[in-house]
C-alpha cells in the first residue's frame, strides 16, 4: 500500500473519510520517512492528517515506526528520563531544558535530552544551540549519547540522527509552514520503558499527548504546556501538565509561587533586528550566545528569572524519573545539586569527553 492510497482513507471531506487502523498509520510513517515518496504526496498527507486530527491510535502508531525505525540510546538503562521539547525550538523564551537537565542529572537522574537544530517551521533557539556556546555539542551517535549518560548522568542527542529520515522531511516542513502531526512523532522517539518528561503546545494536546506515551507502554511520563510549547515551566503563572504513573492519569498544576520560585517577569532573550535579519531562524549568533549565557548564569548560580524555570524544570524530570515524590521534593534536591556546583561539574565532564 502506497501512501496516495492510505490519503484517500482520509478522504476529501469529513464524511467520505475514516480514521487510519494501528497497521495502516504504522505504514504510513514508514513510507514518510523512507525517502520514497514525492514531497507533493507527504505533504499532502500531513496536512490531510491535521485537517482530520490525528488520533491517539494514529500517533501511537506513528510513534512505534518512528522507533523501530530509530536506532535508539539507553535502551533498558534504569532511572532514564527522556526530556522532548519541541524540535523547532522557541523564539521568545530561552531554551533552558539544557540547564534543568542538566541539574537533574547532577542531582542523580539519568537524563537524555532529544533535540535539533534549525528544525522548520520556526527554526528556533533549541538545547542544542545553547549546548554550542556552552562548547558542549549534541551527539548525532546513539552509542555516543549512551556513553555520555553512563559517565556524566546527562547526554543530548540529535532526534535527526536517531532517525536519519528526518532530514529529508525538513523541506517539506518549511513549505507546508505550519505544525503537523510529524512535530508530535519526532517528540516520542525515546526508549521504550523510560520515563518521559514532554512539551505540549496550549489546547487539548496535553492529555492527547499523556494517552499516547500510555498506549506505548511508558510507566511514568510528564507532559506540560510550558511557554512555547516547551518543558520549562512559567515563573509568572501557573503551568498545566498531567502526569502518568503506572497507568494513571493525574492532573498537574505547577504554581510557581507555592514553590517559591514566582518572578514577576519570565526569562528573556533581547529582542534585536528586524525578522529577515535572521531573528527567530535558529541561525543568529546573538540570540544562541544569549540563551548560552543565560545557562551558564545559572550555573554558576546567579539569582533571577532563569534559575527559577530551571529549577521548576529540573524538579519535573527529578518527579518523572521516581526520585522526588512531590514537586517540591524536588525543587529541594535540584537546589541542592546546583548550589553545590554539581550541576556545573556535570558540564565540565561533557566538555573533557567531548
Amino acid at each position: 500500500m502506497l501512501l496516495r492510497d492510505l490519503l484517500r482513507l482520509l478522504g476529501s471531506a469529513k464524511r467520505d473519510g475514516r480514521n487510519l487502523t494501528r497497521d495502516e498509520a504504522y505504514r504510513a510513517f514508514e513510507l514518510i520517512v523512507s525517502g520514497t515518496q514525492s514531497e507533493i504526496q507527504v505533504g499532502a498527507f500531513l496536512i490531510a492528517l491535521r485537517w482530520k486530527g490525528v488520533t491517539v491510535e494514529e500517533l501511537a502508531a506513528f510513534a512505534k515506526a518512528a522507533r523501530d525505525h530509530a536506532t535508539l540510546p539507553c535502551v533498558g538503562m534504569e532511572d532514564l528520563v527522556c526530556v522532548s521539547a519541541p524540535l523547532d525550538g522557541s523564539d521568545s523564551f530561552p531554551p533552558l531544558d539544557v540547564a534543568g537537565c542538566l541539574i537533574a542529572a547532577a542531582a542523580g537522574a539519568n537524563v537524555l535530552l532529544v533535540t535539533d537544530r534549525c528544525v522548520p517551521p520556526k527554526r528556533g533557539l533549541t538545547g542544542a544551540s545553547v549546548l554550542e556556546h556552552l562548547g558542549v555539542e549534541m551527539t548525532w551517535d546513539a552509542a555516543e549519547a549512551q556513553s555520555w549518560v553512563e559517565k556524566t548522568r546527562f547526554a543530548a542527542v540529535s532526534a535527526s540522527g536517531l532517525l536519519p529520515g528526518l532530514m529529508g522531511l525538513r523541506r517539506v516542513r518549511a513549505e507546508i509552514g505550519v505544525r503537523t502531526p510529524l512535530a508530535t512523532v519526532e517528540k516520542l522517539i525515546a526508549p521504550p520503558k523510560c520515563s518521559i518528561v514532554i512539551g505540549a503546545q496550549q489546547g487539548p494536546v496535553l492529555g492527547t499527548a499523556v494517552e499516547v506515551l500510555a498506549a506505548l507502554g511508558h510507566p511514568r511520563a510528564i507532559a506540560v504546556q510550558g511557554p512555547e510549547g516547551g518543558v520549562v515551566p512559567s515563573v509568572r503563572r501557573k503551568t498545566r501538565g498531567i502526569e502518568l504513573a503506572e497507568g494513571f492519569q493525574v492532573p498537574l498544576t505547577i504554581e510557581p509561587a507555592d514553590l517559591g520560585l514566582d518572578c514577576e517577569s519570565e526569562p528573556e532573550l533581547p529582542m534585536f533586528g528586524p525578522p529577515d535579519e535572521g531573528y527567530g531562524t535558529g541561525d543568529n549568533k546573538t540570540m544562541v550566545a544569549a540563551s548560552g549565557d543565560l545557562t551558564s548564569q545559572v550555573l554558576a548560580g546567579e539569582l533571577g528569572p532563569a534559575r527559577c524555570a530551571a529549577l521548576l524544570a529540573a524538579a519535573l524530570v527529578l518527579k518523572a524519573a521516581g526520585r522526588a515524590p512531590t514537586l517540591a521534593d524536588g525543587v529541594s534536591a535540584a537546589t541542592e545539586a546546583l548550589d553545590s556546583g554539581a550541576a556545573r561539574r556535570v558540564l565540565t565532564q561533557l566538555r573533557e569527553l567531548a
